[in-house]
């Protein structure tokens, strides 16, 4: 064969070779790739084959370590049916994975799959091993503490009625609510919330830049808004916080028909459901942001609650249901 009939050999221009790096990049980034460079042959040859339209064969075995000749081996013979069923699952983890902003674990990877009927026998082990392989991790990795807020000494609190009794037959039959700070450029901003103990579905939520009792007189005002609870029927827990044991609060509960329970002093564990929440807050969603100022602060918090808490986000105790979904299948009556 003379050098005339040889097959060239290509050449790329360095915007291509550029995107080509940033593809090789991604892939060894656990956080923004496939994990392609993890896989067996096999799975490299069908990642090769989904993307030869884009990149050139020759360029893609060079980056993931195959030689051409076995990929092009590869096309004539069919891939095996355990390299397929490989393929399926990490296409659908890493689908979970990322419409759930890398916060779920394998636990919670398992569960959507099965509600999702995508992988029915997809379990906790299988996500496990598939997440290890594509170098996925949840970005939430600390435990739970608990934290407190400060009482005011001159204020006669509620008995602890609720007394760690964090179930509900009903909507609308026991509250919580808590007081949280988040840190922006401006300065110290504040969240208060109500959570709903049957379904966790966090029903009012106000934020200021001050810590006055108009904040969490708000977000209770929010939360009757919206829910339109019963005289008489509803408990609502809170800490000793001296917004919570204000005159102007304690009226409030009093005018609406509203038992009241707060904690013990200095036990955060007696409002264990609202500082489960802000923790979830804080290390899924607002600890991976900076912000500049309160409304900035809002329009996440805002996201996190409206958008992927209440309506997305599976929860344990629920039976891995989101409240929304909880409160649909055991609760129909109740508007969301």
């Amino acid at each position: 064969m003379d050098d005339q009939t040889k097959r060239k050999r290509p050449t790329y221009s360095d915007d291509f070779k550029r995107d080509a790096v940033r593809l090789v990049a991604g892939a060894r980034d656990p956080k923004k790739s496939h994990g392609v460079l993890r896989e067996g042959v096999d799975v490299k040859h069908a990642w090769i084959t989904e993307h030869r339209g884009s990149f050139p064969v020759a360029l893609m075995c060079g980056l993931l370590g195959v030689s051409r000749s076995g990929y092009y081996d590869s096309i004539d013979r069919p891939v095996s049916a355990r390299a397929q069923r490989t393929a399926k699952i990490h296409a659908a983890v890493e689908q979970v994975f990322e419409e759930n902003h890398a916060i779920y674990g394998p636990a919670k990877i398992a569960e959507a799959l099965k509600e999702s009927e995508q992988l029915e026998t997809a379990c906790r082990n299988t996500v496990a091993r598939a997440m290890q392989e594509m170098g996925l991790k949840s970005r939430v990795r600390r435990a739970f503490t608990p934290t407190t807020t400060q009482a005011d000494p001159s204020k006669r609190p509620a008995p602890n009625t609720l007394a760690r009794d964090f179930t509900a037959e009903r909507p609308n039959q026991k509250w919580v609510t808590d007081i949280t700070y988040l840190p922006t450029l401006a300065g110290w901003v504040y969240l208060a919330v109500v959570v709903d103990l049957f379904s966790r579905k966090v029903v009012g939520w106000a934020m200021s830049d001050s810590l006055a009792t108009p904040l969490v007189s708000e977000a209770l005002r929010r939360a009757i808004e919206s829910r339109q609870p019963g005289r008489g029927e509803l408990l609502h827990h809170s800490d000793r916080g001296s917004q919570y044991t204000s005159e102007d609060y304690q009226r409030t509960l009093k005018t609406l028909g509203v038992e009241c329970s707060m904690s013990r002093r200095g036990d955060c564990y007696d409002n264990a459901v609202a500082e489960r929440f802000f923790w979830s807050l804080k290390h899924e969603w607002t600890k991976h942001e900076s912000f500049a100022n309160l409304e900035e602060t809002r329009l996440s918090v805002f996201k996190y609650i409206d958008v992927f808490y209440n309506r997305q986000r599976l929860h344990q105790s629920l039976g891995y249901k989101t409240p929304e979904q909880y409160e649909a299948e055991n609760a129909p009556a109740v508007a969301a």
